[in-house]
């Protein structure tokens, strides 16, 4: 599906619903903010894209300061380039022939990749392919800092398996990752700074012993936005991967001070009563997202229940506004559970349509 730039220009109230609207405004703001936060402390900004999914958007990152984008998985990297992105993070491990001889295609087109491993049999399987392509891959070890998600343990592990990377032709070694994560959502600042500090320790400390046994490591990479403003300000790191707070959202909201600036325009298509409020997007324009999306302008929401093509919102008292046929924002409640579902983001300030662009389609998920 092409994006309907014929909208450019006309009242946001025009748009047919459910509509995915991001406030350029705030977006802006928002990649000012984090821009200069870290140029603030002096490591580089490498945004995240799986919650932005617009390589046009990604070019204002880099515009703003940004040194290249992080990819969730490959069909991101591709569409990135595609969109004339030719600085990337795959923060995953790659696996398969198919999946690596894509990966070898990308490279030779002229794109500078660097992916995530965290294993020999990865590692193996990866100069394999890079060899049989005539092509080097630029690897970063992944590191297990806390998540005990995907990863090789620090310290001592991680350095062995680093040894056996530097070792196979076909690849370069550059550095580590590592992601927080299982600090993201503690609610204590005291706490989860501590818990943020303890991990990229782990990363730091490691990063040191490479460098110690003659290994390279230029990138130490982390950090996301629930993260950020504690990972900037310590010290080790080059890079921080934090993304989706340029658009901000309910969830995003709750531990970062920025402005919302994703939203949903969804249409009133029924008043059952004077406390209820039925519109026309339900879970499969606005997700299950980790946290409750929120009604705009609205006094007196109770909750928002989502089924597949419906919400219904719930009033403390009687309302007879909107009315049935008006239309109302909706604020996003986790961006990354909410952009893929759309096919076109649309950019409104003062009320009108100034952007529109594609998202990534559903393929870029392999």
């Amino acid at each position: 599906m092409t994006a309907q730039t014929d909208l450019i220009g006309q009242p946001v109230q025009e748009l047919d619903t459910p509509a995915l609207l991001v406030d350029l405004d705030v977006m802006e703001g928002n990649i000012r903010r984090m821009a200069d936060y870290f140029a603030k402390y002096g490591v580089n900004w490498r945004p995240h894209t799986k919650g932005v999914k617009v390589p046009g958007i990604a070019q204002q990152e880099l515009a703003a300061g940004a040194i290249g984008v992080t990819c969730a998985k490959l069909g991101d990297a591709e569409a990135m380039a595609a969109g004339g992105i030719d600085n990337i993070l795959i923060a995953n491990q790659l696996v398969g022939r198919r999946k690596l001889e894509r990966l070898v295609a990308l490279i030779r087109r002229g794109t500078t990749v660097v992916v995530a491993i965290d294993s020999a049999e990865q590692a193996l399987a990866m100069d394999a392919a890079a060899q049989a392509g005539g092509v080097k891959i630029n690897v970063v070890l992944e590191l297990n800092v806390g998540m005990d998600r995907s990863g090789v343990l620090p310290r001592d592990p991680a350095l062995a398996l680093a040894h056996q990377v530097h070792a196979l032709p076909g690849l370069t070694l550059c550095g580590l990752m590592g992601w927080e994560g299982h600090a993201a959502d503690i609610p204590d600042p005291a706490a989860k700074r501590q818990a943020i500090a303890a991990a990229i320790e782990e990363l730091v400390a490691t990063a040191e012993q490479c460098r110690a046994a003659g290994l390279p490591c230029e990138i130490v990479s982390c950090g996301g936005t629930q993260t950020y403003q504690v990972t900037a300000t310590l010290p080790g790191i080059t890079e921080v991967q934090a993304g989706g707070g340029i658009f901000c959202d309910m969830e995003y909201s709750k531990w970062i001070d920025h402005p919302i600036g994703l939203s949903l325009l969804a249409t009133v298509v029924s008043r059952p009563d004077s406390q209820r409020i039925i519109v026309d997007s339900g879970f499969k324009a606005l997700g299950r997202p980790l946290t409750d999306p929120q009604p705009r302008d609205i006094a007196g929401v109770t909750g928002i229940a989502l089924s597949a093509e419906h919400g219904t919102i719930s009033l403390d008292a009687p309302n007879d506004t909107p009315r049935f046929g008006d239309k109302i924002v909706i604020y996003a409640g986790y961006g990354d559970m909410t952009v893929f579902l759309h096919d076109e983001l649309y950019g409104v300030r003062n009320g009108h349509v100034e952007a529109v662009w594609p998202v990534f389609p559903r393929r870029s998920f392999r």
